[in-house]
């Protein structure tokens, strides 16, 4: 079983570097970087992935460690039909790759974003590949936020959040719901729909 997954894994890594059909969509000529981190809501990912993709936008996936605790990067790869960056030891090249992706992208985004990476922009921290991208990036940035409702609502977070607008980073705001950790109360990600619907009010 081990040996087959092996050869699967090793198929998808060879075809998804080969060029892929062009999509015709209202994003066609666009560069996304949708980047992923550690929240349960990072299983949207996936439905998030697909619909920019059925716009027509060229997806690249960039992934913390935490995030691929909550859906595997060969998941995200094969969605996205390009290569998942999640380290920065993992990429190859004279040119580091999350360098190169940060000049070729019409838009950063990160969905979902923890408390930690909003802390991260913030404050002009790079610890991952998500915040090196940010701070290496020209393009137009937003952020779809999913935490703990109390945690979203502190006074740290909400500063942290102002001193983005004020970057002009684009907010997707969270919506009220039922939260893994058992509340109800804002804090759940806004939806795929809605996420989607702002990227094209955004680039188009």
């Amino acid at each position: 079983m081990g040996c087959g997954f092996a050869k699967i894994s090793l198929f998808l890594n060879v075809h998804m570097t080969e060029s892929t059909p062009s999509i015709s969509g209202p994003l066609a000529d666009k560069t996304i970087a949708l980047g992923v981190s550690g929240s349960i809501a990072a299983y949207k990912s996936a439905d998030l992935t697909s619909e920019l993709r059925k716009a027509g936008a060229d997806v690249h996936v960039v992934m913390t460690e935490s995030a691929t605790n909550f859906i595997s990067a060969l998941t995200m790869g094969t969605l996205s039909r390009n290569p998942v960056l999640t380290s920065f030891w993992d990429e190859e090249g004279w040119q580091p790759g999350h360098i190169e992706l940060a000049d070729k992208i019409d838009l950063f985004l990160v969905a979902p974003a923890t408390a930690q990476q909003v802390g991260n922009y913030a404050n002009g921290l790079a610890p991952d590949l998500l915040g090196a991208i940010y701070l290496a990036t020209k393009a137009p940035v937003m952020l779809a936020p999913a935490m703990n409702g109390k945690m979203y609502e502190h006074e740290a977070v909400q500063r942290n959040l102002e001193i983005l607008k004020g970057r002009g980073v684009e907010i997707i705001e969270p919506v009220v719901g039922e939260l893994a950790c058992g509340y109800k109360g804002i804090g759940k990600l806004a939806s795929v729909s809605n996420i989607a619907e702002r990227v094209l009010a955004k680039l188009r």
